[in-house]
């Protein structure tokens, strides 16, 4: 499973399967083959969700998000 975390506020968000966090590699943009980390904000979101991020995928990153302008998102295998 992949772990999701806040980076700023260091806590985890949930897991997500290989093909969610491959579907996020695919869609968002990397600075170098080791980034582990994404911007996103609710217009981020939504262009997952219109680009076929499964539901789940998308409310976990709604639900971490809360109401915020935007968010740091790392990933790590567990």
């Amino acid at each position: 499973m992949i772990r999701l975390h806040d980076a700023e506020r260091n806590t985890l968000i949930g897991t997500i399967t290989e093909d969610q966090l491959q579907f996020l590699v695919d869609e968002l943009e990397e600075e170098s083959a080791e980034d582990r980390d994404y911007y996103l904000s609710a217009d981020t979101i939504d262009m997952l969700e219109e680009d076929g991020a499964d539901s789940q995928l998308v409310s976990i990153l709604r639900a971490a998000l809360a109401g915020r302008e935007g968010l740091d998102v790392r990933w790590s295998r567990s």
